[in-house]
């Protein structure tokens, strides 16, 4: 076991005070067998109000209403995180779903039915042909090495771009370009297993940093295996996730599993900048 502390600090500064609308944040680390949260505080600005409630993910979402106006947003959390790490899970896997292609058992097949559906459907062509170089129709492959060769392919043949703009760019985009950041790698790994008929879905969180690893806040991908449940896998860094990896919020799509979201009302060109600072590091 080890303990961590993440640091989270938003800021939004505006020209003149502005009025905000309802926000949601997610902050709050989701707890499990792995994932404890030993204590944690939330400071914000404006004078808000703050509820708790858990999505149809079960991620914990803060609701915010504030009560004033103001020249800037500031949202600040810290936790501290108790991580206990995991044995390994190759093991694990249902003997049929040890080699690819494989079938999900009926009971598993409804409930992972919306996370085996494509998001993006018109990139089909473009993941089927760039795809072809990894698995071929009738290869019998071992799952977890067809799934580690997706992951290293992103890694190894695209370029890491920090991106600060919302939202992600399509699969197909991100092809084009040869670039993204973890956000977009997340997302084309996630369709790219989907193609396969994987159930996959999206995930938000920190990474405790490493040398020659990007990001503190963080994107990856959980793919589900048979016997060995969902599984992360993190094509920015070319490795599995694992301890160093603190999941907050888990989607179908990326939009849903946003860390803030929210409205605010004023003239067009009262915003000023955003200033975001994260720390993550061991106690």
């Amino acid at each position: 076991m080890k303990r961590i502390r993440i640091t989270h600090h938003t800021q939004y500064h505006y020209h003149e005070p502005v009025s905000f609308g309802l926000h949601r944040a997610m902050m709050r680390p989701r707890e499990g067998h792995d994932v404890h949260i030993a204590s944690g505080r939330v400071e914000i600005e404006p004078r808000a109000n703050v509820r708790w409630l858990r999505d149809v993910y079960d991620n914990s979402v803060a609701i915010v209403s504030f009560e004033e106006p103001g020249r800037e947003l500031r949202i600040f959390s810290e936790v501290d995180v108790d991580l206990y790490h995991d044995a390994p899970i190759d093991c694990l896997i249902d003997p049929g779903a040890r080699t690819f292609p494989f079938q999900y058992a009926p009971n598993e097949q409804l409930e992972l039915m919306v996370y085996r559906l494509p998001s993006y459907p018109y990139d089909g062509p473009a993941l089927q042909t760039w795809l072809s170089e990894l698995y071929c129709p009738g290869q019998i492959i071992e799952t977890f090495d067809l799934l580690n060769r997706l992951n290293s392919r992103i890694h190894d043949s695209l370029q890491y771009n920090e991106r600060y703009a919302p939202g992600v760019q399509l699969p197909h985009e991100t092809l084009e370009l040869g670039s993204g950041s973890c956000r977009d790698y997340a997302v084309l790994m996630m369709e790219a297993a989907r193609y396969w008929g994987f159930g996959a879905r999206f995930v938000t969180g920190y990474i405790q940093l490493n040398e020659g690893q990007h990001g503190a806040t963080h994107a990856w991908t959980e793919i589900y295996v048979p016997g060995a449940g969902w599984h992360g896998f993190d094509p920015t860094n070319n490795k599995r996730v694992g301890s160093e990896h603190v999941t907050v919020a888990v989607a179908r799509e990326q939009e849903k599993a946003s860390p803030l979201s929210g409205s605010w009302s004023g003239p067009a060109d009262a915003f000023k900048r955003l200033v975001v600072s994260v720390q993550v590091v061991a106690l």
